[in-house]
């Protein structure tokens, strides 16, 4: 049996811990220079021509090079040419909109609480990140110029100065990226796929070999694991990909994740495989070496069926665990005929929406809307009750700070104090004490800019852990030396701008994690059970003949579903900062729920697949028995998830019955159509029911241990 081997003492001080976990987080990786580099020289650029040129608010463009991030070049020029478009909304919306209210406080007043609160929601509301980044920060620098008793002229003025620095850091990045650029599309969720893949794929090489794990393999397997798969989950959240490449390869990245999370522990266990295990962990090596080079090839992976009648015990842990769920990779391609149907080529130009799908009826979106608002008007009134204009920058603090709020916790919390700290006081404050009073030309400023931005960028390129930090280290940096063209040197203006960041980070915590929230474990699974109810909705449909309502509805179901699994894995890492009476029974659920949620993922992604037999797509139509037997097995199908979502709240006392009648009935019913009519069933109904046939085998195992877990925790 497995033991654990204690590789480090329990009386291990703090600080060793510390600078272990620095040394993974900020250990280099295939491509982080590259993306280092590209960030650096963004900014770099925006920052000479702003200060070459004298345009001031040249933080506005610099910010773009550290929050931009494009999988194609042609994906890049659309989204340049978005923030644009977005950009010029947003200034004339400021011009037109503050003509109207500049001579009447009261409404001027509830035009900048309205302004915030719209600022907020379209945050929410915009899945592109980079165009969200681009309003919220020109309306938190363009708002206050309205507030300065001088002339309209000199504020449209400056508006415009806004605009055009701007323009100068949208322009200037795409132009860096699309330089640089020479990866194919789908490459930044495909390469880190394969590469963790081929770390498992070392890591169970060795164990059935019967040798040490190398040194290299270890390495490897531990940054992974600690790196997670959050980067790349919001790399898919924020493409401009279709919404069925983003949903296979979410399920891809969930199950992928899981394997290495199991992957990860095993090399502190020590046991003895025997014959059995070292055979079945060679299979298991070469299964998965082989899904890694059919994705790196752009192949949909063989199905895989692992030999039932092997024999199951032995010393290895988690080996059947291991098995199922690479059996469940090429699952989560379902339906797909061709790597075309998922993964875009290089001519794909994706289409971008200005809003998510369901973005003007979400109410979550107006709730985001209103806390952030809330949050915002709070700073605005607070300075300008103290009459201290030098601390607005806590309503832009509060706006870049809400682009990463969803699914906060107090850890979030740490990195934003502790990086609007350092890079305030420590780098912007300190360079100008110490640095800037012997500078004298642009050249030098120029050095120590870059240094700043490197070291920043580097931290915003490590797991999600620490990346937080670069992000307000760069940002307080920013706001203190690149508001105005020339070198700041009053440490008046630098404490009034680092007061204010600090200002807006108090006002973010207090509205979204002290007035207006629920605690992590709770509503992570109030969005478990959601996503199970949503998933059972999908599993109806249509309900409607009418064609038009019936897409949308589906369509909306799909983005929902995908949705709240992003929630779920957010709020499951927010569970691990939060303490009291509760706490290990919220570690227990969430432990459940990163082991159920990958397999609910393929769930979802084979009910996609099987959409198109329920709509009748042409190519895919089926004779009017079968489809009648369909819709009966979809139905129990869908009680068998509600049960579950049930069963998991609390609120379904029994396990619900299996679906094997109900799709033993439909095999029956296709079995009996085509001996009837004396003809070979065609290959789309062969593929249709080994579709359910899998989707009936993974919905009773998924039953089945969501039934014995709470069992067992009664």
């Amino acid at each position: 049996m497995a033991t654990f081997a204690q590789s480090v003492p329990e009386s291990s001080p703090r600080s060793t811990w510390f600078w272990g976990f620095l040394k993974e987080e900020l250990v280099p990786y295939p491509g982080r220079f590259s993306t280092v580099a590209r960030m650096v020289i963004s900014a770099t650029l925006v920052m000479i021509v702003c200060m070459t040129f004298r345009i001031p608010y040249g933080f506005q463009g610099a910010i773009y090079a550290l929050f931009i991030s494009r999988e194609s070049p042609r994906a890049t020029l659309e989204s340049a040419g978005m923030m644009v478009l977005v950009t010029g909304i947003g200034v004339a919306y400021v011009l037109i909109s503050a003509r109207l209210v500049i001579n009447v406080s009261l409404l001027h007043f509830l035009w900048i609480v309205g302004s915030l609160c719209l600022t907020f929601y379209a945050i929410s509301a915009i899945p592109d990140y980079g165009t969200s980044v681009t309003f919220a920060n020109l309306l938190s620098a363009g708002l206050p110029f309205w507030d300065r008793h001088v002339s309209a002229e000199t504020n449209v003025e400056d508006t415009l100065r806004l605009l055009l620095s701007t323009l100068i850091g949208v322009v200037v990045t795409a132009a860096v990226e699309l330089t640089f650029s020479r990866r194919k599309p789908g490459d930044d969720i495909v390469i880190p796929i394969v590469e963790r893949l081929t770390a498992v794929r070392s890591l169970l090489a060795c164990f059935a070999e019967g040798r040490p794990v190398d040194q290299a393999t270890q390495k490897t397997v531990a940054r992974l694991g600690a790196r997670g798969t959050s980067t790349f989950r919001r790399l898919l959240r924020r493409s401009g990909y279709s919404a069925h490449y983003r949903a296979q390869m979410s399920a891809v990245v969930a199950l992928v994740g899981r394997l290495v999370d199991i992957a990860a522990p095993l090399m502190e266990l020590a046991f003895e495989p025997s014959d059995t295990d070292q055979r079945r962990l060679r299979s298991l090596s070469e299964i998965v070496a082989s899904i890694g080079a059919d994705l790196l090839n752009r192949r949909i992976p063989s199905a895989i069926q692992f030999d039932s009648d092997e024999e199951r015990s032995g010393g290895f842990p988690f080996l059947q665990e291991m098995e199922t769920i690479v059996s469940f990779i090429p699952q989560a391609f379902a339906g797909s005929r061709s790597i075309d149907e998922y993964l875009p080529s290089s001519d794909d130009v994706p289409r971008s929406k200005l809003f998510a799908p369901g973005g003007l009826v979400n109410p979550e979106y107006f709730k985001f809307a209103l806390k952030g608002g809330l949050a915002a008007t709070a700073c605005y009134v607070i300075y300008n009750s103290v009459f201290w204009p030098g601390i607005s920058t806590a309503v832009t603090t509060c706006l870049l700070t809400a682009l990463s709020t969803i699914g906060a916790s107090r850890q979030k919390q740490i990195l934003r104090f502790a990086g609007a700290i350092v890079g305030g006081f420590v780098f912007g404050m300190g360079s100008q004490i110490f640095i800037l009073p012997h500078l004298d030309s642009i050249g030098g400023f120029t050095v120590l800019f870059m240094v700043v931005t490197a070291l920043a960028s580097w931290v915003m390129t490590s797991s999600p852990r620490l990346s937080y930090f670069g992000v307000q280290v760069a940002l307080a940096f920013y706001l203190i030396n690149l508001q105005e063209f020339t070198i700041q040197t009053s440490l008046a203006v630098a404490r009034d701008r680092v007061v204010g960041i600090l200002l807006g980070l108090i006002m973010m915590w207090l509205v979204f994690d002290q007035l207006w929230s629920s605690p992590a474990g709770v509503e992570m699974k109030r969005r478990f059970v959601l996503t199970f109810r949503l998933l059972a909705q999908l599993a109806r449909e249509p309900v409607s003949t009418d064609i038009q309502a019936m897409t949308k509805r589906i369509y909306a179901l799909r983005e929902s579903i995908d949705n709240e699994f992003n929630q779920v894995r957010a709020l499951a890492d927010g569970v691990l900062f939060e303490f009291g009476p509760s706490r290990q029974q919220d570690l227990a659920m969430r432990d459940h729920i990163r082991h159920w949620q990958p397999q609910l993922r393929t769930l979802f992604i084979m009910r996609i697949a099987s959409l198109k037999y329920r709509l009748q797509v042409p190519g895919f139509e089926l004779p009017e028995p079968i489809r009648l037997a369909q819709q009966a097995y979809d139905d129990r199908s869908a009680q068998m998830l509600d049960e579950m979502a049930g069963r998991i709240e609390g609120s379904v006392p029994q396990a619900g019955t299996a679906s094997e009648d109900a799709f033993e009935l439909l095999e029956k019913t296709v079995q009996a159509y085509y001996e009837e009519s004396q003809q070979p069933p065609t290959a789309h109904v062969w593929s249709f029911t080994t579709l359910l046939r899998g989707i009936d085998n993974l919905t009773n195992s998924l039953a089945s241990e969501i039934a014995t877990e709470v069992d067992r925790a009664k």
